[in-house]
């Protein structure tokens, strides 16, 4: 995939939902996979020629699970020819996760602790806005994961104002498949997760039934898609009158 596609997509995102402002301060969530990866790589190009200029750094939370130290040295280099600062949180989040808790479903605490730390790092070095690696796929499997797990009909917004943090998150790759962002992502650099508890998911198991019913309607994805970003088609029972039709 062409990173021109990648930011012409990105740039309709961004101006869609008013995403980035003059003199933003932008701290990327670089966990060092392809997705996060992807977004640094767009968000240092549009800083290029984007109209409202903006500052951009990039913050890794290590989870304490032993990051491969060659695969780090390999993305910071990518900050550093893109002119972008970077920096890295050692936290001790796997040992409270896994060891101290031992957590039987451990990926939301870890979500959460993992947000909490990124956030603060952003907030400490200056930062007003924190950039996710969240694209459209993420965006329909939260859905889903909602509905099967949870029991609503909900997913996250393409921009969220922390007010105790005073941090606006921000979700530039809405519009982006993840099929295009690996394809934009095989020969770049990444950190491996080490988490025990990655690709045994729920979101997995919710990502591998999307793929068995595409087999059948091909568009399902697209659809779902359409259905959230549209508001046309996602407003359920916004009037509880009884209407007439």
């Amino acid at each position: 995939m062409d990173l021109q596609k990648l930011l012409s997509k990105t740039r309709r995102a961004v101006e869609d939902y008013a995403m980035i402002d003059e003199g933003d301060k932008i701290a990327v969530g670089l966990s060092g996979g392809k997705d996060s990866v992807t977004l640094l790589y767009i968000l240092a190009a549009l800083r290029r020629f984007y109209p409202k200029k903006f500052d951009l750094v990039a913050i890794t939370v290590d989870m304490g699970l032993g990051l491969d130290e060659n695969e780090v040295n390999a993305v910071k280099k990518v900050c550093e020819e893109l002119g972008v600062e970077y920096r890295v949180e050692k936290t001790l989040i796997g040992r409270i996760v896994f060891d101290e808790r031992k957590e039987p479903n451990p990926c939301s605490l870890c979500a959460n602790m993992r947000r909490g730390a990124l956030n603060n790092v952003a907030a400490e070095m200056g930062c007003n806005k924190v950039a996710l690696g969240h694209h459209a796929d993420d965006l329909i499997e939260t859905l889903l994961l909602s509905l099967f797990y949870e029991s609503r009909i909900s997913t996250f917004s393409p921009v969220t104002k922390l007010s105790r943090k005073e941090i606006t998150v921000i979700r530039p790759m809405l519009y982006i498949r993840e099929k295009e962002i690996a394809g934009f992502a095989k020969d770049k650099p990444i950190i491996h997760n080490p988490c025990p508890a990655d690709k045994h998911t729920k979101r997995e198991y919710i990502k591998n039934l999307l793929k068995e019913m595409q087999k059948e309607n091909p568009k399902i994805q697209e659809n779902i898609l359409s259905a959230i970003t549209h508001p046309d088609r996602n407003n359920l029972w916004d009037d509880k009158k009884d209407k007439t039709v």
